[in-house]
């Protein structure tokens, strides 16, 4: 029994110090899950939905709880540039956004390009896009890859040393677990070049191949701001903008209507009529461009208004956009659209149009079924709605084409909650519903950036339900388009003219009633000016020079002497030297008695110095520029390409 006693004190001593260290364990979780839940609640936006912007995206969760919203812009009246790069969250069940900060995270940016996959509890891959300083003197665009965890809230980027180049106005998509990226446009400063170069990313290797195809294989020509949804067998392409560029003629933007659908397949041998992927590894995906006709009935030609994918039904939701025609040099009217459409993704493809149902009238007596108005594939009702055609309004007003024939108005008329008409407007389908955010509409010359949320169920086309009406005071005659008299044009301009002088201030504010930093403001400093406050450090004080010298690097008012003479991003000693080298030459000549190889050493010196003085800012140069995903030969492209501001007061959203 002695020996039983003093063998069991040993052993329940082991069990109670196990229980204790399990208990110690329960309690550092409890603690790390408080002061997790404590600095969510600490960057949580109290104040409601993200500021007013424009180019942002709007993503469905792939596990079907909640919409992301991710970076955006937004051009103030004091034509001053904010670009974002908060990560915002909408929960539907309790109409509520939360904003997401972490250290490690992508740039401020705008034209990028999101896609979700459900893989790994839910991830969201981000590419490319672009930025411009608060004063639009410094613009890049970014090529990096980055990747968001949907249940730890965190970033990581991706690099691979093959990938596509930076870009923006691209679009991605996934098939099975395969990303698709297409197209897009990079603008170096003197012209914007349209791409239609193929990318696929695969998630279980991590790795990119661009597929090439044969110069007689059907392919689209180079666009941006199309439309690009996945099917089971493939991904659709629809429309999208670019620009026609006829040397001694100003661009001319063009809108694009056609239809492409990517073939992709799985095989254990790839077929050689098929596109394969650049790199010498076999791979079993095999892809083919296949142009679809147009079909007899299909909305306007437009442009702004990438579809969003209604998954359950196969079919991609378009809403609003933008017609442009040129009616001279200096002259653009605007036709701004709030219908709907559905485009069926089977088969060979075909649009419905999807009117609001109106209520039944009260009592149960049966109105008579009015004809269906010709122009539709065909009258059968569809599960979204009739598949009937509204004709197109003679007018160009913005309202959506569908007329109520009763003289009075009637207060349950689903009419009455359609949105303002407004092009690039972020959509996104979560479940059975469509949620529209922002846009832009334009009144003469003048944008104005949307900040309303609506919500409408696909299932029931019954009404708009306006989530958070919009804060922006949009001057008499909002229900116009740009066509409108110029008497009106002119009263809008001294409108807001007295609008800026109300607030015109370093926020951004104008005649809108909400400030363009937004949640934004207070987590980074996303424009070049100096935080107010104690002294930088010298980091952050070399961050500001280079930031400051990226900008005068693309000032176009610089002397030719100053250009030759400042080293230029990605420049070597030997490249700057061999550019400038006639500059400096003539600067040892006017100090020096020296000649011939003396003199050119002394020319070599002065470069030298000048390299030396500069190589600090352009070293901090460089690395903002990589963290921007590009490479040495794109920075001194684009740091010799001219300035990015040069088309400062142009509208850029048409891109």
């Amino acid at each position: 029994m002695a020996k039983k006693k003093s063998g069991s004190t040993p052993k329940s001593t082991a069990k109670a110090a196990k229980k204790a260290k399990a208990a110690q364990k329960t309690e550092r979780k409890e603690k790390k899950k408080v002061g997790k839940s404590k600095n969510e609640d600490d960057d949580e936006d109290l104040e409601g939905p993200p500021s007013r912007r424009a180019n942002a995206t709007l993503t469905a969760c792939p596990n079907g709880n909640h919409l992301w919203c991710i970076g955006g812009e937004f051009f103030s009246e004091d034509k001053k540039a904010y670009f974002y790069k908060d990560v915002f969250r909408y929960t539907p069940e309790k109409d509520e956004w939360r904003t997401f900060v972490s250290q490690t995270c992508p740039g401020p940016r705008s034209a990028h390009a999101v896609v979700a996959s459900p893989a790994g509890g839910g991830k969201l891959f981000l590419f490319g896009g672009e930025f411009s300083s608060l004063h639009q003197n410094t613009f890049h665009h970014y090529g990096d890859f980055w990747c968001f965890d949907l249940t730890t809230h965190s970033w990581d980027r991706i690099d691979t040393k093959i990938r596509p180049s930076a870009r923006s106005g691209h679009r991605m998509a996934i098939w099975k677990h395969y990303i698709v990226l297409f197209g897009g446009f990079y603008d170096p400063g003197i012209t914007t070049r349209y791409l239609n170069d193929l990318w696929v990313f695969d998630t279980q290797e991590y790795k990119w191949r661009q597929i090439e195809f044969r110069d007689t294989d059907l392919k689209p020509s180079p666009r941006s701001g199309f439309s690009f949804l996945p099917t089971p067998d493939g991904i659709v392409l629809h429309g999208g903008y670019c620009k026609e560029y006829v040397k001694g003629k100003r661009p001319v933007g063009v809108m694009l209507s056609d239809t492409w659908f990517l073939k992709m397949s799985l095989s254990p041998t790839p077929s050689a009529s098929a596109a394969k992927p650049k790199s010498a590894d076999t791979s079993p995906l095999t892809l083919k461009w296949e142009r679809r006709k147009r079909p007899a009935y299909a909305p306007s030609l437009r442009s702004g208004c990438t579809m969003a994918l209604w998954a359950s039904k196969n079919t991609g939701v378009l809403f609003g956009g933008v017609t442009d025609e040129d009616t001279g040099e200096e002259t653009l009217e605007s036709v701004f659209w709030n219908d709907l459409y559905g485009y069926q993704l089977d088969g060979k493809g075909r649009w419905i149009s999807l009117t609001l149902k109106r209520p039944k009238p009260k009592g149960g007596a049966k109105k008579k079924k009015k004809p269906a108005v010709e122009g539709s594939d065909s009258g059968d009702d569809t599960d979204h709605g009739k598949a009937v055609a509204p004709k197109s309004p003679t007018n160009k007003l913005p309202v959506l084409a569908v007329v109520s024939q009763e003289p009075e108005i009637d207060p349950d008329d689903p009419i009455l909650t359609v949105p303002l008409a407004r092009y690039n407007a972020m959509l996104a389908v979560l479940r059975n519903t469509l949620y529209i955010y922002g846009g832009i509409y334009e009144r003469g010359s003048r944008e104005y950036t949307l900040d309303d949320f609506y919500a409408l169920p696909l299932d029931k086309l019954d009404r708009y339900v306006c989530l958070k009406e919009s804060g922006v005071v949009i001057a008499d005659g909002e229900e116009s388009s740009s066509e409108d008299d110029d008497d009106d044009d002119d009263d809008d301009d001294e409108d807001g003219d007295d609008d800026e002088d109300d607030g015109g201030d370093d926020d951004g504010g104008g005649e809108e009633t909400v400030k363009p930093g937004g949640v934004q403001d207070k987590h980074d400093n996303d424009s070049d000016e100096e935080p107010a406050g104690d002294e930088p450090s010298p980091e952050d004080a070399l961050r500001l020079q280079a930031t400051a010298f990226m900008g005068v690097s693309k000032d176009t008012t610089r002397s030719a002497e100053d250009v030759v003479s400042t080293p230029l991003p990605g420049e070597t000693l030997a490249m700057f030297y061999a550019r400038s080298r006639e500059h400096w030459k003539q600067k040892a000549f006017s100090t020096s008695d020296n000649r011939g190889k003396q003199l050119r050493r002394d020319g070599f010196g002065l470069a030298q110095e000048r390299y030396a003085e500069y190589k600090p800012i352009l070293q901090e140069v460089e690395k903002i520029l990589a963290e921007a995903g590009l490479n040495e030969e794109e920075m001194r492209r684009g740091a010799a390409g001219g300035p990015a501001g040069s088309n400062t007061g142009e509208s850029r959203n048409r891109r």
